[in-house]
């Protein structure tokens, strides 16, 4: 009896949330969704922290500075050696992590992200980040936190649609939580992940990423990451010099792109083990000349923001980082990219500034001030995302005096990485040295955020292929639009209710009905899941050559249940009244 009420509640839900309006049951499924991508986050980051705390010199956990030569090298060099040994005995497809694997499951597969991926991407990124690589926790943050959505929807049952949704829920939430940024996280997963904006979608996204980082702050405090002094434009006259930057971050950006996508193209081919193994190898010995590249690198950003840092160590950290980075992620280390280019984009940023208070005359903004400028446009640049970098700028100094520089810096570096060096966005330059595109054009949108449950037509009859007059009289009786005839219990076609009227009309006292022979129109059928969105059956109707599906949904294994009936007329017109 529990059992049927709890089929009977997953099927409601499931034809509420297929619709376009279901924002209540969004908002409600969006509060689970943060709290399970917020604690996901907490677990990840303690086990990291805890385990650097333990490995690295006065506990500190970013202190790979207090290595000496010898562990400067063979760290990276063993984790790499040791992910690459785990990786190779993983199937291909489980190896795929990090955002790029969330952008392909959500283009390709409706947002279904494997269980065991997320466990890959958990354990991988977190050796990776602990044995000292040049990678971030941001991108593994955001597949964990999509990865927490989908696994919700899919024990729900939910259709494919809603998945989408809650994908991005726990990415907004992931990145709330890595931040302490809830509304920039918001931003990140509606314009670098999802690269749409919906009303329905932002209600819930919001409220994911306040719920993880209330849950964040439970555990961490309301501190933010980075330690941000108080500072402010010196004079208008500085704002010709913040576009320089902007220029050269712009460059940088474009840069550190063509490394990491070429890198990744030329060991494409290469056993898993050596790649890994080699990208260690790389940290390794860059770590050796420059060991502030070891690590997420959070505590040298801190370095550059309270001016602590020279010219020339900032120059060559940013060179190495770029390096370290690009080359150890494109040889396939676990982790994400978000993190170095803030890294790099506030040792560049701190290196402007400090060329500015030497050859600008007047009293002009601090090293600092450019540091963190630089941070965003160089994470805004590089990911194609001016308005959630604009949006963490705001959020991490909680001082509007720097939108107006930000914007200019913003701009112009996005311009010069895109229009003059022809890069996208990282993610999508990755996808396609994978063979991939994000294929998010507006129709395809559309139809991917609709489920078939909300279009199906219910007002259906099925009836066997030779049928009595008596059975047809009660089926007619409830009116139906279609007439669903079956052979041995299986649908093979439909035809419309009004045709088999005439039939009984014009021959009353037939006494059997042979619907397959009977003058009407039929329609060749193919089956449909219930948690299908009208991507995929439009799909299904292009690849099979058929005229309808009936949508169905397997509650107990080999036992489906018709739930409607749907034309390629209702996919037309689902979209074309919206």
């Amino acid at each position: 009896m529990f059992k049927d009420r709890w089929n009977q509640w997953l099927d409601n839900l499931g034809l509420r949330v297929s619709s376009l309006d279901a924002l209540p049951q969004l908002c409600m499924l969006s509060i689970p969704v943060g709290l399970l991508s917020g604690g996901v986050i907490i677990a990840f980051r303690m086990l990291v922290e805890s385990s650097q705390g333990m490995l690295l010199p006065g506990g500190n956990i970013e202190n790979y500075e207090g290595l000496g030569y010898v562990p400067r090298l063979l760290l990276p060099l063993a984790g790499g050696l040791i992910i690459g040994l785990i990786w190779q005995f993983l199937k291909q497809e489980t190896r795929e992590t990090g955002v790029v694997h969330v952008m392909e499951r959500l283009a390709y597969h409706q947002g279904k992200l494997p269980f065991r991926n997320a466990v890959a991407q958990f354990l991988g990124a977190a050796l990776s980040i602990i044995s000292g690589h040049s990678v971030g926790r941001e991108g593994p943050s955001v597949h964990l936190g999509a990865t927490s959505g989908s696994q919700i929807g899919a024990w729900l049952r939910l259709p494919n649609n809603s998945l989408r949704t809650l994908a991005s829920c726990g990415i907004a939430a992931a990145i709330a939580a890595s931040f302490n940024t809830p509304l920039a996280g918001v931003i990140f997963s509606m314009e670098v992940v999802m690269m749409e904006y919906s009303v329905v979608s932002f209600a819930p996204v919001i409220l994911s990423a306040v719920t993880a980082t209330t849950l964040t702050r439970l555990v961490y405090g309301s501190e933010q990451v980075f330690s941000i002094p108080a500072m402010q434009l010196g004079s208008l006259l500085e704002l010709p010099y913040v576009i320089i930057m902007g220029l050269t971050l712009g460059c940088i950006a474009a840069l550190f792109i063509h490394l990491l996508q070429h890198s990744t193209t030329l060991s494409k081919g290469w056993p898993i083990w050596v790649r890994c193994t080699l990208g260690g190898g790389v940290v390794g010995l860059i770590g050796i000349a420059v060991p502030e590249v070891m690590g997420i690198g959070y505590d040298t950003v801190n370095l550059a923001l309270l001016g602590q840092l020279s010219l020339s160590v900032l120059l060559v950290i940013t060179v190495a980082k770029i390096m370290a980075s690009a080359l150890g992620l494109g040889l396939g280390l676990p982790g994400g990219l978000i993190g170095p280019t803030l890294v790099i984009g506030a040792l560049a940023g701190g290196a402007t500034g400090i060329m500015a208070d030497t050859w600008l005359p007047g009293d002009i903004a601090s090293p600092a001030f450019y540091a963190l400028i630089g941070m965003c446009t160089m994470m805004g640049a590089t990911l194609q995302a001016p308005l959630a970098a604009l949006t963490a700028l705001l959020e991490l100094t909680a001082n509007p005096h720097i939108i107006l520089p930000g914007m200019l810096a913003l701009i112009a570096a996005v311009l010069v990485s895109r229009e003059v060096f022809g890069k996208e966005s990282v993610y999508l330059v990755l996808m396609k040295a994978r063979g991939l595109d994000y294929r998010a054009t507006p129709l395809a949108r559309e139809l991917r955020r609709i489920g078939v449950a909300s279009v199906m037509d219910r007002r259906f009859e099925s009836l066997p292929d030779v049928v009595d007059h008596q059975r047809v009289r009660e089926a007619l009786a409830s009116e139906p639009r279609w007439i669903l005839i079956t052979r041995e219990q299986q649908p093979v076609a439909i035809m419309p209710a009004a045709d088999l009227a005439r039939q009984v009309q014009d021959q009353p006292e037939q006494e059997q009905y042979p619907l397959m022979e009977i003058p009407a129109e039929r329609k060749e059928i193919t089956p449909v899941d219930f948690q299908a969105s009208l991507q995929e059956a439009l799909g299904i109707l292009n690849s099979n050559e058929a005229e309808a599906l009936y949508v169905t949904r397997y509650t107990i294994p080999g036992i489906g249940r018709v739930y409607g009936v749907l034309t390629r007329e209702d996919i037309d017109r689902s979209y074309s009244v919206q």
